[in-house]
């Protein structure tokens, strides 16, 4: 199908974005468009204004600052795959960039884009989620940064105001030790989460747990943070049984969905075992 008609603007810098979305109620922000201009071509979404925000040069590009990387909005999932830096500093991301899609997917769709979409089956938010990362947005009424997990409300809803545009994401670079792994059980076609796990974890000299941090996509209506599975894995050795419990509370802190891809018990079975097999693969 065709979209409805709509106006397109290309604002060059975020100062003249969100001046725009401020004063304008029906305009929408475009990053690769892989979400957006779908709905606009089935006509569930009907956009008067249409804000692409790929001739921004400010929202590009990763940096080392001060102990942590900041990752710019635009910054596509191929570049995230193939950079050093995120290689070096936080390989879980760039396997997780690397889970995404197809390769036209990964070279067109962006980091800010996917969290500010808040697909429920997106895999960013996992990782996002158990790595600790803060996100810069920046709105009329100036920039203030968001916890990740205070960014995910629900179903395709996040904190972010209607005037406000994701500019960075600035992520804590993990004690030298940690160790992390992506998990997910995808569509055969779209490559979407079903269910995806992101486990970061550091052991102390005794292969006692010392810090876990899980984040969860694809299960409920958001990604949520696991802090209850955390808890079980701090303090314990990764034995069987541990590892089961922390599935059974990873799991039972979610409200599963249902669809034509899976039943909420299989998601939920899907949690206990992915929760395992993350943290398994984390620590080796």
């Amino acid at each position: 199908m065709i979209p409805s008609a709509f106006e397109y603007v290309a604002p060059t810098s975020v100062a003249e974005a969100t001046a725009f979305l401020s004063s304008h109620d029906e305009a929408k922000l475009v990053a690769g468009g892989h979400s957006l201009i779908p709905l606009m071509k089935l006509r569930l979404a009907a956009p008067k204004y249409l804000v692409d925000l790929s001739r921004i040069p400010e929202l590009r590009g990763i940096r080392e600052v001060g102990g942590a990387v900041e990752i710019g909005a635009m910054v596509t999932h191929h570049e995230l795959e193939s950079s050093a830096i995120i290689q070096r500093t936080l390989p879980i991301l760039a396997a997780t960039a690397a889970s995404i899609g197809d390769v036209q997917v990964r070279n067109r769709g962006t980091l800010g884009g996917s969290l500010a979409h808040a697909d429920p089956a997106a895999d960013y938010p996992a990782t996002i989620l158990a790595l600790d990362a803060e996100i810069t947005a920046v709105g009329a009424n100036g920039q203030r940064v968001i916890k990740a997990t205070d960014l995910f409300v629900d179903l395709l809803t996040t904190s972010l105001a209607s005037d406000e545009v994701i500019t960075s994401i600035r992520i804590p670079v993990p004690a030298p030790g940690t160790k992390a792994s992506y998990q997910k059980f995808p569509h055969p076609a779209s490559r979407f989460a079903i269910v995806g796990v992101a486990a970061v974890i550091k052991l102390d000299a005794g292969g006692v747990v010392a810090s876990a941090k899980i984040g969860v996509t694809g299960a409920g209506s958001k990604a949520v943070r696991a802090s209850a599975a955390e808890a079980t894995l701090v303090g314990s050795k990764l034995d069987d049984v541990t590892l089961a419990k922390a599935g059974n509370e990873t799991a039972g802190a979610i409200d599963p969905i249902g669809d034509i891809h899976a039943s909420s018990e299989y998601r939920q079975h899907l949690v206990r075992q992915l929760t395992a097999r993350a943290v398994r693969a984390a620590t080796g």
